[in-house]
């Protein structure tokens, strides 16, 4: 495994679109290598992404935190075999968000 830890302090300063959306940068990559059969790639990816998802659901409440923590149920899903149908999308809607300003 890599050494890769999110900047807690830095990471709580970017809006829900933004780490949302770099979320969901690590779970393109994720789902990517698991295409490609580099499950190796896939893991490092999900160890990223899951610690991103760890800091986004720390600093929040009620339906955000909800929101939150049922995308990551589905990605995990989606890394067992589950369907992984509209994840991207999803995600690409809060990097969309984040580009815009909002």
């Amino acid at each position: 495994m890599s050494s890769y830890a999110v900047d807690r302090a830095a990471w709580e300063k970017r809006t829900i679109f933004e780490q949302m959306g770099n979320i969901g940068s690590e779970v393109g990559r994720a789902l990517h290598a698991q295409k490609r059969g580099n499950v190796e790639r896939m893991w490092q990816a999900a160890a990223r992404a899951d610690d991103l998802f760890e800091a986004t659901a720390s600093q929040w409440r009620g339906g955000r935190l909800r929101e939150i923590l049922r995308a990551r149920e589905q990605f995990m899903g989606a890394l067992l075999g589950e369907s992984a149908d509209g994840l991207e999308n999803y995600f690409m809607q809060f990097a969309v968000a984040a580009r815009s300003g909002r």
